[in-house]
């Protein structure tokens, strides 16, 4: 669907030559919701830019639906960009139209009979969730709502992509659900492939497949979203899982939790997809008649299943803890000492 193969993107400025995209290789399968994160200067948005042509590659190329993006030009690249809807952090609704006429604006440049047009309009505001809000101008909305148009917006021509730049970081907590919600509805009903800008790790762990973590222009670290939360690589990867894991506080107060449990072994468990389903604890006291002390936990899900992670206290037998750790990482739960008597 879209293969990125080692593209680079270099702008001139006036203090010499920033380079904003580092020999990036990706590839994202048809229908997949795939996520790229980084912080602010990591190349992302200038990468999202490159796959619907808004930029050129200074070297490399990019493939979408099996078109070479970056060397097409003039009517065919407005064709192909008809198959590459895209939505925006702060929604970019023509103000002085209503909701129905900002989705049908695309049709109108595309040419589509009225007729053709406002049934088209009518089936996506229902689609978002605006029924009897076609009349609405945008400032009579919330920024869900106008999001909400803007996706509707970004879907009148069917396309076969979705790309979506920071499109929930203007939204509160609550609403940025709802969008993902949505984003996540349309992906599974239309099969529509999705690419998110973000430097959000909740909204990576609330709807996609795989992801990819930038870092100064490049990919440091990619794989699929419960592998990655896992076992995070590279240093930024690790501290975009604490941001929703809550690691960053079983860290921080780590010495207040030593003072408190003194004897046996503190043990981190990692629990990932189905791993984190099983009564784990009940069978570790059953199975090694060992006293298992609950100290801190917390589980979030993902697209792909649950990923948690359970800081435990065991304590009895030294040879019954050590076959107990032996027995988890048989069971595929990564376990880490963090400090015994």
């Amino acid at each position: 669907m879209i293969e990125i193969k080692n593209v680079s993107k270099i702008f001139k400025t006036k203090t010499g030559e920033l380079t904003a995209v580092n020999q990036v290789s990706l590839t994202i399968d048809k229908g997949e919701i795939f996520g790229i994160i980084g912080y602010s200067g990591a190349g992302k948005s200038t990468l999202i830019r490159l796959l619907n042509g808004l930029e050129k590659p200074t070297s490399g190329s990019v493939i979408v639906n099996g078109l070479e993006i970056s060397s097409i030009k003039g009517k065919e690249l407005r064709q192909a960009r008809q198959k590459i809807g895209m939505i925006f952090q702060h929604f970019n609704l023509l103000w002085s139209r209503t909701v129905a006429e900002n989705i049908a604006f695309p049709l109108e440049i595309a040419g589509v009979p009225k007729q053709e047009r406002e049934k088209r309009v009518n089936e996506l505001i229902e689609l978002v969730g605006l029924g009897g809000r076609g009349d609405a101008y945008p400032s009579q909305l919330s920024g869900g709502q106008k999001q909400r148009v803007g996706i509707a917006r970004a879907l009148a021509n069917n396309p076969e992509v979705l790309l979506c730049d920071e499109a929930t970081s203007a939204l509160d907590p609550e609403t940025t659900d709802s969008i993902l919600e949505l984003l996540l509805d349309i992906n599974k009903r239309l099969g529509l492939t999705i690419v998110l800008i973000t430097h959000e790790m909740h909204v990576i762990r609330k709807i996609c497949h795989r992801v990819a973590v930038m870092e100064a222009g490049r990919v440091v670290e990619q794989g699929d979203v419960l592998e990655v939360f896992r076992n995070p690589q590279a240093d930024i990867t690790k501290n975009f899982v604490m941001q929703v894991s809550d690691t960053r506080e079983s860290k921080e107060s780590i010495e207040q939790i030593l003072t408190h449990y003194k004897t046996g072994k503190l043990v981190k468990l990692i629990f990932v997809g189905d791993t984190s389903e099983r009564p784990i604890i009940s069978y570790l006291i059953k199975e090694f008649q060992i006293d298992v002390n609950i100290v801190h936990g917390n589980i979030s899900q993902t697209a792909n299943g649950p990923y948690g992670t359970l800081i435990v206290q065991l304590d009895g037998d030294e040879e019954k803890i050590n076959k107990a750790l032996e027995k988890l990482h048989e069971m595929k739960i990564n376990t880490e000492v963090i400090a015994h008597d």
